[in-house]
């Protein structure tokens, strides 16, 4: 069953426009009507810029905010300057360090930087205290930025128990089953209200082609920056918690991180959600009435390509285009509700980002592109809301909302460059290893179908754990 959400209740289209709320980077579109499935409320908001200067994308999120409720703040613990390469000098951001305990904070008997098995500790993993409050970032990033202590992994330092970012906010507020009734809906409520718009060279709202960037830590899912990790577990079957929890001990206990870049493996689909995935050249956006095209990437290239007024083939196991072989961003279908773009994606290869979730090949996504405009009319971004389905690994969809900033348009700046990523990162004996050109080393060749980092660490680093050498094939339907 669906639900429909709040709106004023008149049958008319608008972009957002400038108002007191534009301090909200994370807000959600504005639009003047009761829709079925797009547009709904988003309470909280994580505050941000209207515009980013480009010396502040890479830059932290603040340690603070004015008018913001402290309980939402980051969870921490993290150095306040510290940019994208986990370095820093700034101030700690912990509630104790080196080994300290928090006030008012009972530890637990084990917890992810003691404990020699994570498996057998399954009854903390809904506690925050066994992450030590931590986010999953922060315990992505603890070594290298310098916060486990002077006896590592045992002295790591604590976040804030008493912050998070609320799990009512990330599920989807619209009650579909899946991707499917989501955009069956607003197709038949675009066709209720006159659509979807049949565009020509003429009338497509062109002046969405450009460049856009969006700023690091805007919204909840960006790299996990305001969630305890019991929250973001709740949001998963039991095995995908397994997998998100034996990332996370990996990062933070044997500090053995198996980051897809760095191997130069595939980014995945989900990996064009964070931040580090996409943002360091800008997005380039391409519309024209038949397709609309987005390029771009950090360490890969990220192309996803919205085939305009298509329709699934529906006789496999999950909807899609081309040949029954799931692809690395999956195949896209939409239609235009004016100067909205309404989109489908489907036939995704399942995989993970790092620090954050692994999905599964029944990942699809609901995703709604809407100019946002200032009172003048002038475009000065995207507003984009991202419904996920994925039933093999989430309990229930989620939503994601950002809003991409844009830079000028598609001849200013540098070219795109693509980017052709040359390994020189092996794991050599379970450890990524700097190899030098004509250097001779014994390397095991990975499954690219089988979860590769989890076969490294199973293999190398988890010798008597009790859920070692569990079989997964997160690309099997069965």
């Amino acid at each position: 069953m669906n639900k429909p959400v709040a709106g004023i209740g008149v049958a008319v289209m608008i972009a957002v426009t400038l108002s007191g709320a534009d301090a909200l980077a994370q807000r959600r579109a504005d639009i003047d009507f009761t829709s079925v499935g797009r547009g709904a409320p988003l309470e909280p908001a994580i505050p941000g810029k209207l515009r980013t200067p480009q010396e502040e994308l890479e830059a932290y999120p603040p340690a603070s905010f004015d008018n913001y409720p402290e309980r939402f703040w980051m969870v921490g613990p993290f150095r306040d300057d510290t940019r994208a390469n986990g370095t820093g000098t700034g101030g700690i951001q912990a509630s104790a360090i080196n080994g300290a305990i928090p006030d008012g904070v009972t530890p637990l008997p084990v917890d992810i930087f003691t404990s020699e098995d994570f498996y057998a500790d399954r009854e903390y993993w809904s506690d925050p205290r066994y992450f030590r409050c931590n986010s999953s970032e922060a315990i992505q990033a603890s070594w290298s930025s310098g916060l486990v202590g002077d006896d590592p992994p045992r002295t790591a330092a604590w976040g804030y128990c008493d912050r998070d970012y609320p799990r009512e906010a990330i599920v989807s507020p619209y009650g579909f089953n899946t991707a499917q009734e989501h955009y069956e809906a607003l197709l038949a409520e675009t066709t209720a209200r006159g659509g979807p718009t049949r565009h020509t060279y003429a009338s497509v709202p062109s002046d969405m082609n450009g460049r856009y960037v969006w700023p690091r830590g805007q919204n909840w899912s960006a790299e996990l920056f305001w969630s305890q990790v019991p929250t973001v577990l709740s949001l998963m079957t039991e095995e995908y918690q397994t997998r998100f929890v034996q990332e996370a001990y990996h990062h933070g206990n044997s500090n053995v991180a198996q980051w897809p870049a760095q191997f130069c493996w595939p980014e995945g689909f989900m990996r064009r959600w964070h931040y580090h995935g996409v943002t360091n050249q800008p997005h380039q956006v391409l519309v024209t009435p038949e397709l609309v095209q987005f390029l771009a990437g950090d360490a890969d290239n990220f192309i996803t390509n919205i085939h305009i007024g298509r329709s699934f083939n529906m006789d496999s196991i999950v909807p899609r285009l081309g040949a029954d072989v799931p692809r690395w961003y999956g195949e896209t279908i939409g239609f235009w509700d004016g100067e909205v773009l309404i989109t489908w994606t489907s036939n995704i290869q399942g995989w993970k980002v790092h620090g954050g979730m692994e999905f599964s090949n029944k990942m699809q996504a609901i995703e709604i592109y809407m100019p946002n405009r200032d009172a003048d009319g002038n475009l000065y971004g995207i507003n984009q809301e991202a419904i996920f389905y994925d039933p093999e690994a989430l309990v229930e969809p989620i939503r994601m909302v950002r809003n991409l900033e844009q830079q000028g348009g598609l001849n200013d700046g540098d070219p795109y460059q693509f980017i052709e990523c040359i390994p020189t990162i092996f794991n050599v004996d379970g450890e990524p290893t700097q190899v030098a050109p004509g250097e001779v080393i014994d390397y095991q060749v990975p499954d690219m179908y089988g979860r590769p980092w989890a076969e490294n660490w199973e293999q190398f680093h988890e010798q008597g754990m009790e859920g070692s050498g569990q079989e997964a094939d997160i690309f099997s339907f069965e």
